[in-house]
């Protein structure tokens, strides 16, 4: 036994992050369960002395709630121990530092006269004796800006100080910077700036610039502890001093143009600005690093003669080369997402120019741009004199740092490439805020794309700290526009929005991160505008029950729109919108009972209810019939359980009938697609829920891995079968909504299903599906890394063998499907049945379902089907040349010939024969092949 890892707000040794809320969390690993106490010590500068001790506790849940009032500037040891029922005692510590809090600055903030200045420098000479026991930076710049001592960049994150709305908060970050102030005496501090998002051109159709200044500024202090006690404070003021430097110009869609020729000269006083303090607040953004580097896969010469350079995956960051070329030469990068008839192409990106542009100043060295990022998986290089190599470029890989928590693996290559693509979609598009796309001029924190996506993420990474960043973005801009939400946040300017799904982002993502993480500090955080956007819907709804009347995005890019033109699908906009009013209304609810809030907590019950009996009073009809014959809408009506319980089957049915009506093909968009495959599967309909997620035809998931995708798509077509890109536009290669569907996989192909919040107690219920006969997956939850592994062994009883390890604390109910006749052996043991808890351990549990998972061709199986295996193909051939026909007419197979058994084509059709004895034959083969293809066992085996 021991305790493996200590998070403090769920991060590990924060330092300078705002700390409300205080809870310490620790992992406990241990081959099995057993009762234990724990207990927290916190202390400053005395173990001997903790200023917060807790009692020793039994062990029901593995975190500690922390009343402690913090002081600014300030270390704090965190010591966790637990002791077991022999009195051996396991221990493990942490820290974690305050940053300025509400302390005043003494610096002021400081800028070049010059406003029209690409990127400003500041700098100033010091000595400091060389006794230096600590020394901490708490700095911010606007709009992004970089820090030095003696031309050492410090810390190890970038795009600081990230994107908030600069007008209303500005996050200040705490450096350790003890290292380099005990090298020497003399210093050059130095700060860098460049434009960013506070500055820079932002938005659609060319963007506004300057939404929130005009003029780059930064403002610093540097404490200096030494040896003897002795203190010292270096801030920014008028001693310092300012000039340009050899960034030419820098913006988020632009890019960068770096002159290195440049020499630093003209250096004057600063400016001083008589900007406001107030609005300075220690950090909740996560530190945005370089998280992985990737090389070049390939240098391509295309049709056009262009160089390219191929990383192989879509990905989000930028490039930095070894720089070998003469003084004066120009590089130009240009990046894309795709190549069209094999050339560079990047009309997608629309207006934004997306470029590096570097003048060399003769030197061998690393080269990278400062003050941008690109989205990107191709590199057009231009001006260079010397030889491409590929040893010569990376790709540095940008996103705020959260550890990986989930992943899933099948025998399906095509399915992992899937799971691969969504999780490389949330790293390109979690870069401080969620992000819509990281290549095009947008770039923006759309709210409807995190929402339907939140759980997904946190599902795939440890996000808690993220959302709660950007819930307070979201927080920030209802105060400025009386509770609605805009369709983004930071809104950039743009007060558009108020929109069903887009603005129930205040509600759902606190709710869902409370969900998996179980720590309500967001919904604390956020109850006000949670409420605030309750009440805004309320009073701009023109009904008084249904919301009705106002703006709607409908069923983003939902395919059964009665008018293409339209991206708004064909789900009643108002009825999408009294659903998520419902929903938001029912959260508020529990999350005032939560939070103790008992009359908000009864009031909004009370609407919850009414809402929820207009719908059915408007759209259902007394015997369970949706009003809405819509893919989209059957699946918000079952997921969101307004239909009695005892009318939902036959919902689930009216669901099925609609897609066999499209051909068991998805036509929803953004709302809808999170939830078919869920309700398919909660309903009984999981082989047709597996059907869809495996389609490889338009649209479906697997149609864009087909034709190379490495992420996921904004359209299902945003690429077309030929390869050339979808010419309705908006086509953002890099778009990770779609992804939502790994939810479900999470879910249900996996089987980890939450029972309480926080993932301490757990249903393992995964769906069994002979296409997906092999699956490897985990999800890391709050109390440690729960891991699965089963298989549907080819043997003649399809025994179904589970490997499943439990971490220490956590409960799972294992409720095997099929199960419940059959006994189950779990380490060698016999149970009943396939239903029954487990705790801390790791487990082999193996039993024969009692109907197979393996299926079979039978006798009225489709043309289609059979002529989509080769291998029964030749079977049949074999006996009677019948499907002839279709070989030479692949189009028959795509009409209605193809959808039917070989039995009623031999009726029907004269042409095709077959005598009694060959039908016979035939059947018999096909009910004795698996449709999961003989070629198929055979790898698997």
């Amino acid at each position: 036994m021991k305790i493996s890892k200590i998070l403090i707000n769920h991060m590990v040794e924060p330092v300078g992050f705002q700390l409300e809320d205080l809870r310490i969390e620790f992992i406990v690993e241990a081959d099995c369960f057993a009762e234990i106490t724990k207990h927290l010590k916190i202390w400053t500068t005395d173990y001997d002395q903790p200023v917060y001790q807790s009692e020793q506790q039994v062990f029901e849940t593995n975190f500690f709630d922390v009343d402690l009032e913090l002081t600014p500037r300030t270390r704090y040891y965190v010591e966790i121990t637990i002791q077991d029922a022999a009195d051996n005692v396991f221990a493990k510590e942490s820290f974690f530092e305050t940053g300025k809090m509400n302390e005043p600055f003494q610096a002021d903030w400081i800028a070049n006269p010059d406003k029209t200045i690409q990127n400003t420098l500041f700098k100033k000479g010091i000595t400091v004796h060389t006794n230096v026991a600590k020394a901490r930076l708490y700095a911010t710049g606007l709009g992004i800006y970089e820090a030095s001592i003696n031309g050492e960049k410090i810390g190890d994150e970038y795009l600081t100080p990230g994107v908030t709305a600069y007008d209303q908060w500005i996050q200040v970050q705490t450096y350790d910077v003890t290292e380099a102030f005990q090298k020497s005496s003399t210093h050059e501090l130095l700060f860098s700036t460049g434009d960013g998002w506070y500055k820079g051109t932002l938005g659609f159709d060319g963007g506004m610039n300057s939404i929130y200044g005009d003029q780059q500024c930064v403002i610093g202090e540097f404490h200096v502890t030494y040896e003897d006690g002795e203190t010292e404070i270096i801030a920014t003021d008028d001693s310092w001093l300012t000039t340009e430097g050899n960034v030419t110009k820098s913006e988020i869609y632009y890019g960068e143009d770096l002159d290195d020729t440049k020499t630093f000269v003209n250096w004057q006083p600063v400016m001083r600005l008589d900007k406001e303090h107030s609005l300075l607040q220690d950090r909740l953004s996560l530190p945005i690093k370089i998280m992985e580097r990737l090389s070049v896969q390939e240098i391509l010469k295309t049709p056009a003669d262009e160089q390219v350079l191929d990383f192989g995956q879509n990905q989000t960051g930028w490039i930095e080369f070894y720089n070998r070329e003469p003084k004066g030469t120009k590089l130009v990068f240009q990046m894309g997402e795709i190549l069209q008839e094999g050339n560079f192409y990047r009309e997608n990106l629309r207006e934004a120019r997306a470029s590096f542009v570097y003048i060399s100043d003769g030197e061998e060295k690393w080269v990278r741009p400062h003050f941008t990022f690109f989205g990107y998986r191709y590199v057009k290089v231009e001006g260079n004199t010397q030889p491409l190599q590929m040893k010569d470029y990376q790709a540095a890989v940008l996103y705020s740092e959260m550890a990986l928590t989930g992943g899933i693996e099948t025998t399906n290559s095509k399915v992992n490439r899937l799971f691969q693509n969504i999780m490389w979609g949330q790293k390109s598009n979690f870069l401080d805020i969620p992000t819509d796309c990281p290549q095009r001029d947008e770039r923006l924190g759309w709210t409807g794309d995190a929402e339907v996506f939140s759980k997904t993420a946190a599902l795939n990474m440890n996000v808690f700290a993220f959302f709660k960043k950007y819930a307070k973005d979201i927080a920030v801009e209802q105060k400025l526009h009386g509770g609605m939400v805009p369709m983004y946040a930071p809104a950039m300017g743009n007060s558009d929005g108020g929109s069903a799904v887009w603005g129930d982002a205040a509600t759902i993502i606190p709710w869902n991160m409370y969900q998996v993480y179980g720590d309500p500090a967001i919904l604390r955080q956020n109850y006000s505008s949670m409420k605030d956007w309750v009440e805004w819907i309320r009073k701009n709804s023109k009904s008084s029950e249904l919301w009705t009347g106002t703006f709607q995005f409908g069923d983003w890019l939902a395919l059964d729109g009665e008018n293409p033109a339209l991206p708004t699908g064909k789900t009643e906009e108002d009825f999408i919108a009294s659903v998520y009013y419902y929903y938001s209304s029912d959260i508020l609810a529990k999350t005032a009972e939560l939070l103790n809030i008992f009359s908000d907590a009864v009031h909004y019950r009370k609407q919850a209810e009414q809402i929820k009996k207009a719908i059915v009073k408007e759209y259902i009809t007394a015997n369970g019939r949706l009003a809405i014959d819509t893919q989209t809408a059957y699946a918000l009506a079952l997921y969101f359980e307004l239909i009695p319980e005892r009318q939902r089957p036959r919902v689930a049915e009216d669901l099925v009938a609609r897609l066999k009506k499209d051909n068991d093909h998805l036509k929803t968009g953004f709302v809808g697609t999170p939830f078919i495959c869920q309700v398919l599967s909660h309903y009984g309909y999981h082989k047709l829920a597996t059907k869809i997620f495996l389609l490889e035809d338009f649209p479906s998931w697997l149609y864009a891995v087909n034709l190379g995708a490495t992420t996921v798509w904004e359209r299902w077509n945003s690429v077309l079968p030929d390869g050339s890109m979808n010419p309705e536009g908006m086509n953002s290669l890099n778009h990770y909504s779609f992804g939502a569907i790994m939810e479900w996989a999470y879910t249900y192909l996996l089987g980890i299903q939450q029972v309480r919040p926080g993932y301490q107690e757990v249903n393992f219920a995964p769906q069994f599906d002979y296409r997906l006969k092999q699956v490897n997956g985990h999800f890391d939850t709050p109390y440690g890394n729960l891991s699965v592994r089963y298989q549907i062994e080819v043997d003649r009883k399809h025994t179904v063998i589970v490997h499943l390890t439990i971490p220490f604390g956590l409960t799972v109910n294992v409720k095997l499907p099929r199960g419940e006749s059959s006994p189950v052996i779990v380490n060698g043991e016999k149970k009943a049945n396939g239903c029954f808890s487990l705790s801390c351990g790791s487990y082999e549990i193996s039993y024969i379902p009692s109907k197979n998972y393996v299926e079979h061709y039978h006798s009225d199986t489709p043309a289609s089907e059979i002529m989509a295996d080769p291998m029964l193909v030749e079977k049949i051939d074999a006996i009677d040349p019948v499907l002839s026909f279709f070989k030479a007419d692949p189009a028959a197979v795509e009409g209605g010939l193809g959808t039917m058994s070989l039995t009623k084509l031999n009726t029907l059709l004269p042409f095709i024969q077959i005598s009694p004895e060959n039908l016979a034959k035939i059947n018999q083969i096909l009910t004795a092949t698996p449709i999961l293809s003989e070629r198929e066992e055979a790898a698997l085996v």
